[in-house]
């Protein structure tokens, strides 16, 4: 298959896997949200995100390296040997140094589950040469059954423990599960790759080489991703961090409907066309294009039915967190253009032009943590997790000139206009059939859940088509033909 055929297939595979995927863990979220007490999620988002954020040592930027097209690793089965072997190692080490620290430091919950985590995640951490391997050869039927399957098991278990009364138990087991279900589909049934321990120095020093360029910009990417969590945890304590945590998981359920396959796909596809300035622009722009429509069109709709989702489908104890609900929605937006830029850096090879745009996302995080987080608590923390977002946005894609030709205003202008005339035909809609109100109230959630989605989704999709049709036109002709290729015909 050709590289175009390869990607639109992996894509289409992760993102219908996705849409079952997505159902089935909004309604695990959602379950969860009213078996179990807010606290328990912060005792766990804290605990995940020290675990998280701390992966960079087993990590070490070898993923990368591996996906990244060299003479070090133009043997495919020899260089994903060596990466596991060095994987296994830097794991050890790390596994070893956080238990520690967890039994030294950490007490209770937060200890139980900073143990349980560190030795999951260790599991998982071995797991991901296999995968890379897969997604070297954008390759992504099996990572999307993957994915799906664990969504089901993951959901059975927490949900059935939760209601057994277990708490933090049940949380903890959808990682439990995750590492089961996903060696046995990797390593055991018909395996994609035999782990296999090699040595050889050349490999190893290119990893390590590529691995020293991309720490500081994995280190401080970490520190942005899970530095709120760490804080909320810290200075809020866990009934502020359940409740940012939840805003956060909620607020990104519509990217991971389509910007989470895209990315599995984007890296490797970048990777392969980084010697074709021209096939790497298209693949760049209508990439990015892509996120931005669907996340506009998304993000918009869950800032206009926030109150109502969080009443309806949460509980009344959630609803102090609508607000930061809210205020995620830039977040929403525009994070799956940061990976994807992120990830046309690392096709390059030039990882390490990232490192100055994160070090100065995570001053402006820092200080606002410290400022707006304190005045504001989980509110605070949204602005400033939006406005750290958008600076480094903003110098990332104006870098990624150097390497790809794009028009900002292609990209942005023609979404933009359509969410703006979105949002008009709901707050009208609403204005007028819920009795011309001047606070836009509904006597019935589930009506104003109608009146503010229906009008919305039928404007953005109508000015959105009206703006861009000859490229949709473009873009659908390209996903049939790699999904539906004539015999004979050029790929």
């Amino acid at each position: 298959m050709s590289l175009v055929e390869r990607s639109v297939t992996s894509a289409s595979w992760n993102a219908g896997a996705n849409l079952f995927k997505v159902a089935i863990l909004l309604a695990r979220s959602i379950l969860l949200a009213r078996l179990l007490p807010i606290e328990t999620f912060g005792v766990y988002a804290l605990a995940t995100a020290v675990v998280t954020f701390s992966g960079i040592l087993p990590k070490f930027g070898l993923g990368g390296a591996f996906l990244h097209r060299a003479a070090e690793t133009a043997d495919e089965e020899s260089a994903a040997a060596v990466h596991f072997t060095l994987r296994l190692v830097l794991t050890a080490i790390w596994a070893v140094a956080l238990l520690s620290l967890s039994l030294l430091l950490a007490d209770g919950g937060l200890r139980l589950a900073l143990v349980v985590l560190t030795l999951l995640y260790g599991g998982l951490y071995l797991t991901d040469t296999a995968r890379m391997v897969l997604v070297r050869r954008v390759q992504h039927r099996r990572l999307a059954v993957l994915d799906l399957l664990n969504a089901i098991a993951t959901t059975i278990v927490a949900v059935i423990l939760a209601r057994r009364g277990y708490q933090l138990t049940a949380l903890l087991a959808t990682d439990f599960i995750t590492l089961a279900v996903t060696v046995v589909v990797l390593l055991l049934w018909r395996p994609v790759w035999r782990p296999r321990l090699l040595w050889l120095r050349q490999v190893v020093g290119y990893y390590l080489s590529f691995g020293r360029r991309t720490m500081a910009e994995s280190a401080l990417s970490e520190a942005l991703d899970n530095l709120d969590d760490i804080w909320t945890g810290v200075y809020l304590g866990d009934q502020a961090l359940g409740l940012y945590s939840r805003a956060f998981t909620f607020a990104t359920y519509p990217r991971r409907l389509l910007a989470f396959p895209v990315f599995e796909v984007a890296g490797g596809t970048y990777a392969e066309l980084k010697d074709d300035a021209h096939q790497l622009a298209q693949a760049f722009f209508r990439v990015n294009a892509l996120l931005l429509r669907s996340g506009f069109l998304m993000g918009g709709l869950l800032v206009l039915i926030a109150p109502e989702f969080v009443r309806l489908l949460l509980g009344e104890k959630w609803l102090p967190m609508v607000t930061a609900f809210q205020l995620m929605f830039v977040y929403t937006l525009l994070d799956p253009v940061r990976v994807t830029v992120g990830q046309l850096f690392v096709a390059v090879g030039r990882p390490e032009r990232l490192w100055r745009t994160r070090l100065v996302q995570l001053a402006i995080l820092v200080v606002g943590l410290f400022t707006l987080g304190q005045r504001w608590g989980i509110n605070g923390v949204a602005i400033v997790v939006n406005v750290m977002l958008m600076a480094g946005l903003v110098w990332l894609l104006h870098r990624a000139r150097e390497f790809v030709r794009f028009s900002a205003a292609r990209l942005f202008v023609p979404p933009a206009v359509a969410l703006a005339g979105g949002v008009l035909a709901a707050l009208a809609a609403v204005y007028l059939g819920c009795g011309r109100t001047a606070d836009l109230t509904c006597e019935s959630d589930w009506l104003a859940m109608a009146l503010k989605g229906a009008p919305f989704v039928a404007t953005y999709g109508g000015l959105l088509f009206l703006m861009e049709r000859r490229e949709m036109s473009r873009m659908a002709h390209i996903v049939r033909r790699a999904l539906f290729p004539r015999p004979g015909s050029p790929s």
